[in-house]
């Protein structure tokens, strides 16, 4: 077996470096949860947390929104981010949906 060059290992730690790199920027690009998508329909799930029917979801409260969501994946910071009832797709951080839970 060959060792490695000094060229190859500056190679690899380039070609790492860039799959690293590119990480946050696949997270941006994550689709966005649609509001008529049968998922979200189900959940009753809105961009926006102010726009919740209250007859329809008494328990809702004004307060809970999902950045403040046991389920929210992201900085308290980010407008979007990841959710554990939406696989891949991304969320408002303003959102709300029946599965809304406290940290």
């Amino acid at each position: 077996m060959q060792q490695p060059t000094r060229r190859h290992v500056v190679i690899r730690l380039a070609c790492g470096g860039a799959a690293l790199a590119a990480l946050p920027a696949a997270r941006a690009q994550a689709a966005q949860v649609d509001e008529e998508a049968e998922a979200a329909v189900a959940l009753g799930y809105r961009h926006d947390t102010s726009k919740v029917d209250a007859k329809k979801y008494p328990t809702h409260d004004a307060g809970q929104h999902c950045a403040n969501c046991g389920f929210w994946q992201g900085a308290a910071s980010d407008a979007w981010a990841g959710c554990s009832m939406f696989g891949r797709k991304q969320v408002a951080a303003a959102g709300w949906c029946v599965a809304w839970r406290r940290p």
